[in-house]
């Protein structure tokens, strides 16, 4: 059994993720392995709020050069998660906006 600390890896800062906040949409960075449940059972344990839904997106790795040599970054999971209407939203990310 994995701990939640281990499933929510960090949170995603970008332009278009800081625009589902007000629709009470998080993305975060997530364990490549975990399932939408487990993601869900980590955000509540986590912050304290009711997920409605999870959304998953597999992220591939992209192609990096450093002089002549080449290499693929690694790939990883993000995971957009909605709010039920009556849950608090997320302290961290509402201290951004």
């Amino acid at each position: 059994m994995k701990i939640a600390h281990d499933i929510i890896l960090a949170p995603v800062i970008t332009e278009n993720s800081m625009m589902g906040i007000a629709a009470k949409k998080y993305t975060f960075k997530v364990a490549t392995d975990a399932n939408k449940v487990e993601i869900a059972k980590a955000v509540e344990q986590l912050f304290g709020v009711k997920v409605e839904k999870v959304n998953t997106i597999n992220v591939r790795g992209r192609y990096r050069r450093q002089g002549l040599h080449g290499g693929y970054t690694a790939a990883t999971k993000k995971a957009v998660v909605t709010l039920k209407a009556d849950s608090k939203g997320i302290e961290f990310f509402e201290s951004m906006v």
